[in-house]
């Protein structure tokens, strides 16, 4: 058992099989040593759970769970797409998205959800740039989108 699947398994946090494409793009896309990641959401079992706006019926609390659930899911496609999670260099940057309402201004604390996920689990390797943006809609409602780029270490 790698090093970080052991720490996931200290976070009491199990991957399936991660989330599937719903459209025309794939769940990952390698170039050389770096990973760009399709956007995922707070989907567990092809079940939603959460769906709504940020400021109208999704707390704070709630989003940054969302924003967990859509890093797990994010790990999930990495290991599919990768086998062993110590071949990770570095969680380059996670771009998220927050289903918002026009007074809501508090999108970094949802997607700390994200983040806070992946420093736990990569540690300092887990450190990354960031964008939290807020938006009057994601697809299916849901009230987080998230994405990442990784660098793997050189083979």
């Amino acid at each position: 058992m790698s090093n970080i699947e052991k720490r996931l398994e200290e976070l009491n946090i199990n991957l399936s099989q991660g989330p599937s494409p719903v459209a025309n793009y794939v769940s990952m896309q390698r170039a050389g040593d770096v990973l760009y990641f399709s956007g995922a959401g707070p989907i567990i079992d092809g079940k939603i759970i959460y769906q709504g706006r940020l400021g109208e019926n999704i707390s704070i609390e709630e989003g940054y769970d969302a924003a967990k659930i859509a890093a797990i899911n994010l790990l999930a496609v990495l290991k599919r797409e990768i086998g062993d999670l110590d071949k990770v260099e570095q969680i380059v940057k996670v771009l998220g998205f927050v289903s918002s309402t026009n007074d809501f201004y508090n999108q970094p604390a949802v997607i700390d959800g994200a983040s806070d996920l992946l420093v736990e689990v990569f540690g300092d390797n887990g450190r990354h740039a960031r964008c939290a943006v807020g938006t009057n809609v994601l697809p299916m409602n849901l009230p987080v989108e998230v994405d990442m780029i990784v660098k793997l270490k050189s083979e």
